[in-house]
């Protein structure tokens, strides 16, 4: 159940101690499309072909355990504006790719292929390091990118001239968030250890400054190559400072940090691990019964599980274990084809145009088909998602968002315990 009370108690978290947090870089409107009216219903439509979407999603590398979910919640989100009757009476097409992780590169090749199969929005990419190498390229093509995963707020910030949008809250709230449960839980000599990446570092900063502003001490701060194989020299730092908790900021390289903290007697059952959204993952068949026991996770999660959601998404994958971030790109997907039925114009700058108007301030809807019908009747729109509220602010980031407090048990899986309401300005 989510907590309303948490929200006063987050006010606390960053240097002034507010619940509020303002993301980095707020104040540079770099998205127009957060002023823009909604197109008048008589205005003719300038480009009503075909909607192409395209997906940048992890199908390999380290953060490939993302990408089924993603794939799925795209998938559906399709399958159901095409059978709502499409985009502007037409269905709408979808071209998938990978992204990889980066070691080699993988996405600037995908985010060719999308370009010349013609897209005009593109969701993805899962990690915000890969957003950030290939923006330029959609950008310079006129084309929206809008991702449902995405944290830095480094992305708050960057010069995309309006054409990027995101579903996921910065990791301004989700550091504040742990630093807050970590305090909370009694621990006071914390260490973090993270990837050396616009995703681990900024995450790594926020929360190191909560856990500072809580009066707790951050015993180690250690970076680590994101294409490292070998962690022993951080890990032992990490020991060497003794902390009581730890908190692995990392991808799928958890399988190979975790062992080797355990060797190190600084594991799981040694002292309070806690993880991310980055490396929050079913480790059944990784490790031995009981070694995730007690951990704890944070993620951007809705407060409650929707179970026909995820019984729809299992139909596309019977095979998904996770859902972890389904949501968020399902309405990423549903978002970009209300903003171009609302402009009556299926490219990338008119869909940037109406994205924010889609998401708050009208009526709201919360299926494609609703509110298709209420955009008929020349209604505004507020747009209420699978991930809960999407209202995005200037910057094109959502501004209203819960994260997901998950706890492991014996058999290494996680389930959500708790939820935290926060508000990005």
């Amino acid at each position: 159940m989510i907590r309303p009370t948490r929200v006063a108690q987050l006010v606390a978290v960053s240097a002034a101690a507010a619940l509020v947090l303002a993301s980095c870089g707020s104040d540079n409107n770099n998205n127009s499309g957060g002023t823009t009216t909604p197109t008048d219903s008589s205005t003719p439509p300038a480009t009503a072909g075909p909607l192409v979407l395209g997906a940048l999603l992890p199908q390999s590398g380290d953060l490939a355990f993302l990408g089924p979910p993603q794939f799925a919640g795209v998938q559906l989100a399709v399958d159901d504006i095409n059978a709502a009757g499409g985009v502007l009476g037409n269905p709408v097409k979808l071209v998938k790719a990978d992204e990889g992780d980066g070691t080699p590169d993988v996405a600037s090749g995908s985010a060719d292929k999308l370009l010349n199969a013609g897209v005009s929005a593109v969701i993805g990419a899962a990690a915000s390091t890969i957003t950030l190498a290939v923006i330029d390229k959609f950008v310079g093509a006129g084309v929206v990118e809008m991702s449902g995963s995405n944290t830095s707020p480094a992305l708050d910030t960057y010069d995309d001239k309006g054409l990027y949008f995101r579903t996921a809250p910065s990791d301004a709230l989700q550091g504040s968030v742990l630093g807050n449960l970590m305090v909370q839980d009694g621990f006071k000599n914390v260490a973090i250890l993270a990837r050396q990446d616009s995703y681990g570092e900024g995450l790594a900063k926020q929360l190191a400054s909560t856990l500072k502003d809580q009066g707790a001490t951050v015993a180690a701060d250690e970076l680590y190559s994101a294409d490292a194989t070998n962690f022993t020299a951080e890990i032992n730092k990490i020991a060497a400072a003794k902390p009581d908790a730890l908190a692995l900021i990392s991808f799928a390289e958890a399988k190979k940090i975790i062992p080797g903290l355990i060797a190190k007697g600084i594991g799981p059952q040694d002292i309070q691990l806690y993880l991310v959204d980055g490396d929050t993952a079913d480790y059944s068949k990784d490790f031995a019964a009981g070694t995730l026991a007690g951990t704890k996770a944070t993620f951007p999660s809705s407060p409650e599980a929707d179970p026909s959601f995820q019984k729809a998404l299992l139909k596309i994958n019977p095979k998904l274990k996770d859902f972890t971030y389904a949501p968020q790109v399902y309405d990423a997907s549903v978002m970009i084809a209300l903003a171009a039925t609302a402009a009556k114009d299926t490219s990338g700058e008119a869909i940037a145009s109406q994205i924010v108007a889609v998401s708050k301030d009208g009526t709201a809807c919360s299926t494609y088909a609703d509110c298709v019908a209420l955009l008929d009747k020349g209604e505004d729109i507020n747009y209420e998602g699978k991930s809960g509220p999407v209202d995005l602010n200037d910057s094109g980031s959502v501004s209203k968002a819960t994260i997901g407090i998950q706890l492991y048990g014996k058999d290494n899986t996680y389930k959500q315990i708790d939820t935290v309401a926060g508000v990005l300005n």
